[in-house]
């Protein structure tokens, strides 16, 4: 099989679209025909030493951790999936899951059925970032209808998903984003988008039930200042959660950080709501696996909007 694959920790001279041996099932497994990944800013930073590096053993290493393909071979104790079958998955983060290869050994646990409606694309950039969402909201946050959320960098991967779900929830909506962004995000539901370029989100809310913190640092810092007494802020980014929660602990707020976690009934929940268009995957761009590397350029900017989808 096709497959990229990195022999030392590096930038994108580092990334080898070679072959290798197609993985071999075990017990609880089945074997897919990858026909799209999802990009992540999680991947180029694993690959560069950082992200998931400590948890995915020694190289060479296999990047990628969602996908959307066609089960091909089931080991023999699986009745859950049969071959044929169309799927899609968030699998075995932050350890190793192989998905920007040809084929993949998923564990069935952590897939779900891929509904017609579901485009491949969609099902493939879904996974890591609609459970983020879901998980931050739902799980981290504890969001509820007519609570008011603030979401920063709504344009995002997750941001763009943790607007919808949050208006599908009931919820009032506030999100940061760039001028040329705001019609887009209103039309997912925002009730107020703030233009982080000329404005400061302290100036504009107050009493939030809950902050999603997409970017860290300073700014889920200054965020702090929005949350309400005994309200919430999820933050994601793992490299500054410790100056967010300590910053948090200071100013009397209540930090949680996340790490996103296989949970294949809230993908059958996510594709649900896609197919009854609750819910919709934006697609900023797709390139052919062997252009991997044009793809973690463009995450890298940090100003991609929506998902960016590897085509297998």
């Amino acid at each position: 099989m096709k497959a990229i694959q990195i022999s030392q920790f590096g930038s994108n001279e580092a990334l080898s679209y070679t072959e290798l041996t197609e993985p071999k099932l075990n017990s609880g497994e089945v074997l897919i025909k990858n026909q799209a990944a999802g990009v992540n800013p999680i991947d180029w930073k694993t690959c560069g030493g950082g992200g998931a590096a400590p948890f995915i053993g020694d190289l060479p290493f296999i990047p990628g951790w969602e996908f959307a393909g066609i089960v091909e071979k089931v080991a023999s104790d699986v009745t859950t999936f049969s071959v044929g079958d169309a799927v899609f998955g968030f699998i075995r983060f932050p350890e190793r899951a192989g998905c920007f290869a040809e084929y993949i050994a998923a564990p069935t646990d952590q897939i779900s059925l891929r509904p017609k409606e579901l485009p491949v694309h969609a099902a493939a950039g879904l996974g890591l970032a609609g459970l983020t969402a879901w998980q931050a909201l739902f799980d981290k946050g504890n969001l509820q209808a007519s609570q008011q959320v603030v979401i920063l960098a709504g344009a995002g991967g997750v941001g763009h998903l943790a607007i919808q779900l949050a208006h599908w929830a009931g919820a009032k909506v506030i999100t940061t984003a760039s001028s040329t962004n705001h019609d887009f995000l209103k039309s997912l539901g925002a009730d107020l988008v703030i233009d982080y370029h000329t404005q400061k989100i302290t100036d504009h809310v107050e009493n939030a039930d809950l902050v999603i913190d997409c970017m860290g640092g300073d700014v889920g810092i200054e965020a702090l200042a929005c949350v309400k007494t005994g309200g919430t802020l999820v933050t994601l980014p793992s490299v500054t959660k410790d100056e967010v929660i300590a910053a948090g602990n200071a100013a009397g707020v209540k930090v949680e950080p996340i790490r996103v976690e296989p949970n294949s009934e809230q993908l059958d929940k996510l594709a649900g709501l896609y197919v009854d268009k609750k819910l919709e995957l934006q697609l900023a761009n797709t390139y052919p696996l062997e252009n991997v590397g044009k793809a973690f350029d463009e995450s890298r900017t940090g100003q991609v909007k929506g998902k960016i989808v590897l085509t297998i």
